[in-house]
């Protein structure tokens, strides 16, 4: 399993970490993804459900989803900086 999950993250998550540096739109989407996710992840802890994996024995524990919801919601942070407030210099080439 270890294979596919870096696999994964090779062919999904540096693509996508380039396009989230490189425009500004991205990272405004992403900030609004990263909040809704948060908020389901808080919910989730807070009524204590448990969520099961899709075609898997492995059940998310409360606790667990507690942990993603604040990862998530430190992700909207930056995304939300670095997408609304943030301005970028002009080069002086």
């Amino acid at each position: 399993m270890l294979p596919y999950l870096v696999a994964a993250i090779i062919l999904v998550g540096l693509p996508t970490l380039y396009v989230a540096v490189r425009y500004r739109e991205y990272r405004k989407f992403l900030a609004g993804a990263f909040f809704v996710s948060s908020g389901m992840q808080f919910y989730f802890y807070l009524v204590k459900l448990p969520i099961p994996l899709m075609w898997t024995s492995a059940v998310q524990s409360p606790e667990l989803s507690a942990w993603r919801g604040t990862i998530h919601f430190v992700l909207f942070l930056v995304c939300a900086y670095f997408g609304w407030f943030f301005r970028a210099k002009p080069r002086a080439d």
